[in-house]
């Protein structure tokens, strides 16, 4: 159930709403748009009338919402979702570029690399310091160490760290440094930890699962926003298929479909989508096109040498062209990119 209220109505009307939904055994979602306040109820709303609120003060108008997602929905909130770091944003008309290595491999590995990055204007540096890995004897990250080596990173670039979250035991620890915590594919209905990091305050990347539908993630991501935490942004990486050529197929026909369903912002990980460097570029492109709000690409100094998806990434200087060739992309689709890169791709 949706309730529409004025913008401007009085705190003192909001409440009381809110009170009657609480007394119900229901739970109220108040959501602001460009037009409405919306106030969403999750729960056992069955019980509920529309005639219990319509007569209410300030109430303009109930709906009963048909979606199984109930807050990651349109039928909740038409306008898009964008999510504020200060400097920057993701969603909009932002097309916001993360970048960096799979994994922390060291403290020199990570200082190269983000200084590298900083320098193309790059402001999301992307690494993971825990690795749920296919095989238990593939490397699994540095850990405790790879924290400790991206918050020197973040304390001397200023740039805003992307790292995955494996459980909930490391949350706390993560969330301490992570301005976006990223829930990876393999924990994408992982639901207790997804009503974990729903809680905390940091905005959380939702990876699609390896063979998850549309419905399934939006339905993870709903597990997030029912527990309060309402900064997700959705990321498509490729799906397992019949097909073998690439790691993964790049569903990109997921990026449309989402912005019809859903006001969260979705991004698109090519690097990961196919699985070999020389095709990160040209799905980049593609995904821009269809009109993501952003991309993750992995990039690493040496990716011979790295200790986990080197083949698929990209190197300093190859990443520097990708992003000339999507900054000439982005007005065709009438996204911005940051003023920094701009400055570079030149």
């Amino acid at each position: 159930m949706l309730i529409l209220m004025e913008l401007k109505s009085p705190r003192a009307d909001i409440e009381k709403v809110k009170e009657k939904i609480i007394a119900n055994e229901c739970t109220p979602h108040e959501i602001p748009g460009s037009r409405k306040l919306a106030i969403g109820i999750t729960g056992p709303s069955g019980k509920l009338t529309i005639e219990d609120f319509l007569g209410m003060n300030s109430v303009d108008e109930v709906l009963r919402v048909s979606k199984p997602y109930k807050l990651v929905g349109r039928e909740m909130k038409p306008d898009d979702t964008i999510i504020d770091f200060g400097d920057t944003s993701i969603g909009g008309d932002v097309l916001t570029v993360i970048a960096g290595p799979c994994s922390v491999e060291s403290r020199d590995q990570i200082f190269d690399i983000a200084g590298s990055l900083k320098e193309l204007g790059i402001k999301f540096l992307r690494a993971g310091a825990y690795k749920p890995r296919t095989s238990p004897y593939s490397f699994q990250g540095l850990k405790e160490k790879g924290i400790e080596y991206l918050a020197d990173v973040k304390k001397e670039f200023g740039m805003k760290i992307v790292t995955e979250v494996k459980d909930a035991q490391t949350l706390p620890l993560i969330s301490k440094v992570a301005d976006i915590v990223q829930v990876g594919a393999r924990n994408m209905q992982n639901f207790s930890l997804l009503e974990e990091v729903g809680k905390i305050e940091n905005p959380v990347l939702l990876k699609r699962g390896l063979a998850a539908k549309m419905d399934d993630l939006l339905m993870s991501a709903e597990y997030i926003l029912s527990q309060g935490n309402y900064n997700v942004i959705l990321c498509e990486r490729g799906i397992r298929t019949f097909e073998t050529h690439t790691r993964n197929t790049l569903d990109l026909n997921i990026v449309p479909a989402v912005k019809k369903h859903s006001h969260l912002p979705i991004i698109v990980d090519p690097s990961h989508g196919v699985g070999i460097w020389d095709k990160v570029t040209p799905m980049a492109m593609a995904a821009v096109a269809c009109g993501a709000n952003g991309l993750m690409i992995e990039v690493h100094p040496h990716p011979a040498e790295a200790l986990s998806d080197g083949f698929q990434s990209l190197t300093v200087n190859n990443f520097k062209i990708l992003l000339g060739k999507i900054e000439k992309l982005a007005s065709v689709v009438n996204k911005k990119m940051d003023y920094a890169a701009l400055q570079v791709t030149h």
